[in-house]
This record gives C-alpha cells, sequence and structure tokens, in this order.
C-alpha cells in the first residue's frame, strides 16, 4: 500500500475516468500515476488488482496489463519494443508537501493536448479581409456573404473572444469598393515611380458587351524584376472605330499619369488599332526660329467652333504602337503556310486528304462518349480537338495523330467507320508537324510573360529562322515549306529585323549579349550601334566612359538581369526598350479572367462592379496585402 506522503510528492500527468480514481484513493494503482512513463499509455480498464493500457508508442494497438503496485511489465514493454526510442520522462504536476496535490485531481477525465496551438482570434477588419480574398481570388459571387452555409462558417472564427460574424451583402460590397481605391491609389504611387512602362491593349467581346482592357508592364528599377498591373477594363459601348479607340485610350492613359511614360502599346494587327496609333501619334516639334507680327483679323464664330473641336482631337496623343508578334506567327501559319499548302498541286492534295480525314476523328471523339471510350482503349489517351481562335491547337491535336502509329489510328478508323490513313499522308502530318514545332515553341517562348523582354523576340526570329531551315533535308513531301516558314518571317517581321531599337534591346539582355554583339561586330565592324549609342555627347570623357563600360559588359560572365546594376548606363537603357513584352498576351488573360466573373449566371452584374473585382482579382490585391 502507498502512503500519503507519496501520493502528495507524485501528482499524477495524465487523469482517468473515476473508476480508477477510485482505485486511487484506496491506494493500488497510484504507483501507475505517479511513474515518470505514464504518459506514454492510456488507460482502458480496471481488472481486479490489475489495470489494462495500450501502448501510445504502438499507435495504440498494443494492449497491456500489469499491477496497480508495479509497473514492471511496462518497463520491459519500453525497454523491449522501443529500445531505440528516446524515451522523456515527464515532471510531476503538484509540489512536495503540498497536501492538495491529491485533492486537485478531477473526477472528470481531461482532454489530452496533442501539441495544436490554440486558436487565435482576429480583429473584425482581418476576417473581412480574409473574405474578400476568398470571394475575389476565387471568383465568387459577392452573394457568397449571404449564404447560411457560409455565415456558419464565418461563425466558427473567434474574433477578439466572441464568434466571427460575416457581413452584410451591401456592408461587404462597400467594403470592397474601398479596398479598391486603395488599391488605385497605391498603384498611382507606384507607377508615379517608374521611368519606363509598356502597356497591352485589346477589346474583348462576350455576352453582346464589348470592354477595353489594359495592362501596365515595367521593370523594377531596384530588383530588375518584371512587374505588371491591370490599369481598366472599361465598357467600350458603340462602334470599334479609330477615333472611339484612340479617346478611350488616351483618357485611361491620362487618368494614371502615363501619358509622357508610355515607351509602346502592344496590340494585335487590326486595321482600327493600327490607324488609331498612326492618326493620333504626337506631331513633331517646330523649330521656327522666325516670328511673323501679330496681325488682327477677324473669323467667323462657326469657324472657331469647328477650330475648337479640331483642337479637342488634336489633344488626342497615343504612345508608339508595337505589333503583336503572337498575332503575327498565327499570321504566318495560318494565312502564309496554308496559302502556300493549297497553292502546289502535290502538296494540295495529300494535305487536305490528311486534314479532312483527321477533322473526322476529332469531330467523333469530341461529340460521341463511345467513340472517346473506343479511342482511349486504343491508345490509352484521348485526342486533342483543335480551337478555331488559336493556331497552336491545332499544331498540338496533329501531333497527338502524327505520333499514333499508322496500324492503330486505321484501327480507330475502321471502328469508328471513317476513312483510313495512307502511309503518305501519315507522312505528311509528320512532316508538317517537324517544320512548324520550331515556330510553335517561339510563339509560346513570345506569349511568355513575367520573363519575356522586348529584348527576347530578334533572338527568337533568328533561332526559328535558323531551326526551320535545319529540318528541310530530312523532308521528302512538304520539301518548301521552310523557305515558305522563314520567307514569311523575313517578310512580316521586318520592321524588327531591321529595328535597331530591337537589337539594343536583346544586346542589354545579358542571356543575349554575346550572340547579339558579336553578330552585330560582324556586320558592322566599322561603325559599331553601341558607339553610335553611347556617345551621348561629343565629350572625349564622357565617350571613354561609355566605351569602357560597354566592353565591361559584353565581357562579364553574368546572365541574370540583375547583373545589369553593375553597369548603369546600360540599365538605364534596358529598362526602357525591355519593358514591353513582345504580345498582347498579357491582356488576354485579363480578359480570360474576365470570362470565369461575368458568368451568365452573373448577367446582371454592373460594369463597373465586374472592373472592379477583376482589376482586384488580377492585380493580387488580397493575395499581398495580408494584415
Amino acid at each position: 500500500r502507498i502512503s500519503e506522503s507519496r501520493v502528495q510528492r507524485k501528482a499524477p500527468r495524465l487523469q482517468f475516468p473515476s473508476t480508477i480514481m477510485a482505485a486511487v484513493e484506496d491506494g493500488p494503482g497510484m504507483c501507475f500515476l505517479s511513474w515518470k512513463y505514464s504518459h506514454y499509455f492510456s488507460f482502458v480498464l480496471e481488472k481486479d488488482r490489475n489495470i489494462v493500457v495500450n501502448c501510445t508508442l504502438c499507435g495504440g494497438s498494443k494492449t497491456l496489463s500489469t499491477s496497480k503496485t508495479s509497473n514492471s511489465n511496462l518497463m520491459k514493454h519500453l525497454q523491449k519494443q522501443h529500445a531505440s526510442t528516446n524515451l522523456v520522462e515527464k515532471e510531476p504536476e503538484g509540489n512536495v508537501g503540498d497536501s492538495s496535490s491529491v485533492d486537485a485531481i478531477p473526477a472528470k477525465q481531461r482532454k489530452l493536448d496533442f501539441g495544436q496551438p490554440a486558436a487565435q482570434s482576429i480583429t473584425q477588419p482581418q476576417l473581412h479581409r480574409l473574405i474578400a480574398r476568398y470571394v475575389v481570388e476565387d471568383m465568387k459571387p459577392i452573394s457568397t456573404v449571404e449564404s447560411h452555409a457560409f455565415r456558419q462558417l464565418i461563425s466558427h472564427i473567434p474574433v477578439r473572444g466572441r464568434a466571427g460574424k460575416a457581413p452584410s451583402r451591401k456592408t461587404f460590397s462597400s467594403f470592397l469598393d474601398q479596398e479598391y481605391a486603395n488599391m488605385e491609389s497605391e498603384l498611382k504611387n507606384t507607377l508615379d515611380m517608374v521611368e519606363y512602362i509598356s502597356t497591352t491593349a485589346d477589346i474583348w467581346t462576350v455576352h453582346n458587351k464589348s470592354f477595353l482592357g489594359v495592362t501596365a508592364h515595367w521593370i523594377n528599377a531596384q530588383n530588375m524584376k518584371r512587374e505588371k498591373a491591370a490599369l481598366a477594363c472599361r465598357r467600350f459601348m458603340g462602334r470599334h472605330t479609330y477615333d472611339s479607340i484612340a479617346s478611350e485610350l488616351d483618357n485611361i492613359n491620362s487618368s494614371h499619369g502615363l501619358s509622357f511614360k508610355i515607351t509602346s502599346t502592344v496590340m494585335d494587327n487590326g486595321s482600327n488599332f493600327v490607324k488609331a496609333f498612326k492618326v493620333y501619334q504626337p506631331a513633331p516639334e517646330s523649330d521656327d526660329s522666325e516670328s511673323e507680327e501679330d496681325e488682327v483679323t477677324f473669323v467667323s464664330i462657326g469657324d472657331v467652333l469647328q477650330n475648337a473641336a479640331d483642337d479637342a482631337d488634336d489633344a488626342i496623343s497615343l504612345p508608339p504602337h508595337q505589333r503583336c508578334a503572337s498575332h503575327t506567327m498565327n499570321l504566318i501559319s495560318c494565312t502564309d503556310v496554308e496559302k502556300w499548302l493549297l497553292s502546289e498541286a502535290a502538296t494540295k492534295t495529300i494535305y487536305r486528304s490528311a486534314t479532312t480525314k483527321c477533322a473526322g476523328l476529332w469531330n467523333k471523339a469530341s461529340r460521341s462518349t463511345v467513340a472517346a471510350e473506343i479511342v482511349d482503349d486504343i491508345i490509352a489517351k484521348k485526342l486533342l480537338v483543335p480551337c478555331t481562335t488559336r493556331w497552336n491547337s491545332f499544331y498540338y491535336a496533329l501531333e497527338r495523330i502524327s505520333k499514333i502509329p499508322v496500324v492503330e489510328l486505321n484501327t480507330i478508323s475502321s471502328t469508328l467507320q471513317l476513312k483510313c490513313f495512307n502511309e503518305r499522308e501519315h507522312q505528311c502530318i509528320r512532316e508538317y508537324c517537324a517544320v512548324m514545332k520550331p515556330l510553335t515553341v517561339a510563339l509560346d517562348i513570345l506569349q511568355g510573360e513575367d520573363h519575356c523582354f522586348y529584348g527576347t523576340l530578334l533572338p527568337t526570329l533568328e533561332s526559328l529562322m535558323t531551326k526551320t531551315l535545319a529540318i528541310k533535308n530530312g523532308l521528302q513531301i512538304l520539301v518548301g515549306l521552310p523557305d515558305t516558314v522563314v520567307q514569311a518571317v523575313k517578310t512580316r517581321f521586318a520592321h524588327v529585323l531591321g529595328s535597331e531599337d530591337a537589337l539594343l534591346a536583346a544586346v542589354t539582355l545579358p542571356k543575349f549579349k554575346l550572340r547579339t554583339s558579336a553578330t552585330n561586330t560582324t556586320q558592322h565592324a566599322g561603325s559599331s550601334k553601341e558607339d553610335e549609342f553611347f556617345s551621348f555627347e561629343e565629350n572625349e570623357d564622357i565617350y571613354a566612359t561609355a566605351e569602357g563600360e560597354v566592353a565591361e559588359y559584353l565581357k562579364s560572365g553574368a546572365t541574370g538581369l540583375d547583373s545589369l546594376n553593375h553597369f548603369p548606363m546600360i540599365k538605364k537603357l534596358s529598362l526602357k526598350l525591355n519593358a514591353a513584352t513582345p504580345s498582347s498576351a498579357p491582356v488576354e488573360r485579363l480578359f480570360s479572367l474576365g470570362n470565369l466573373i461575368l458568368t451568365p449566371k452573373r448577367n446582371k452584374l454592373s460594369d463597373h462592379k465586374f472592373e472592379k473585382l477583376l482589376l482586384l482579382r488580377y492585380n493580387r490585391w488580397f493575395d499581398g496585402n495580408q494584415s
């Protein structure tokens, strides 16, 4: 029997049901409770003079029996089964000689602490931001806050010692309006500190509505990383005429203070866009040295009003227009290549026959579940169905077919009661994919955003032409296709291949500097373009400094963009020329997000509220501003 003094000296670590508590008061079982390794076992039941426990180190599956007055069985189990475990002794609760230790034992079993941190309460504004992040980032309807299940979920979040409460729809909508105003203010402050900015723009039509989207892109001068932001996605009313486009673009640019900061605006090759930038380019400054004497003239009031209207149009000024490289490459593949394939009698018949049979497979597999199951059973893959608006989807669909052996391909065709492919048709598909693969890779590169700069365009075009011509020797049917692709690139990108800005943009990207500078030196040995650029003034010391910086830059082995911090003049040039993206893909991604917000079920969403939700999502306002 254990003495009362020992009970006082060894307070229990774990608490057990009242059945064992009774045994504790009588004496037997206290040896186990006061044992230094008792926390590795959980009480199961009391059986005569013994107690039954489970070993927690064994996952609770091992049941052991031990005497109330001895822990030898449990100690042997630990030494035998868990010899490699570093056992930790638990200090007993209570103080030696404290007679209240036994009385402090509660009659009910306490909950075990599994090491999980206690839930921390948050403030109500923090809860609102978390709710806004969920709704905006996952593009949920604002009415989500009125959902009974959602409000019940929020009520389990502690807010300053009480249950959380979701805001009403009206309150939450006002909160989003205020957050949008804060985002606009912070964005304008950020853009004020940026020296060179480029924009992308396009018009998107959905649900019988048109929207003009504009995104901004620049390089952070501190860390030399690409940054972006959505400026607008405004409702565009009326016809898409060049003057309406110019007026709306100028309004967006001026409202953000960007009228004199934008290096270029990247848009597609639509005639209305091209004309807008051609008509509303800023007029060159006149340099009249002679001034005529002031004369008093009389004009009619009608002429004054007409001149005032003309002056309003003259006030519109747009930045330089840069044509979307991705759109131009799509024209090469869809127009130039298609024209050549259908102009040659030898290739026209076989190409049309092969693509017609492919179209039959795509139609069957996409419209019939039975046909899709047959395809999956034979090749363990699905056929890719091309999209009408993107040429690269057509390429990937053909590539999937080209990798299927002719035997399996014809098995599918026969099962679906379609015409089979012959060897020449399958060969034609393989050759088409081989020739067009470099163009597809180039298209994917130029549609990049975070690490793609305008200086990437020229090296990409050069590599595209080189790799396309290298495939020519292995062709049997489409022998003239590589030359057609290269000639189309030279024709449609003539303004880039002969551009000094494109060359300097590539040179000021460290990963392209050696290749581009070596090519430039070979072609222009006598008059280097770097010398022409860096001779800012007719000062020998400044010229020598610029020349030395160029030489050190070309000799440096670093390829990261942050290495330009050691070359301030080259860095400034790169910030200006590489602010632009080669394509208008970023604004297309803005529209893709908009398509997930402006769903048919949310057609009553106002234009202004839609724009706010879209810009908050694209700019990741709640993702990067958690307090």
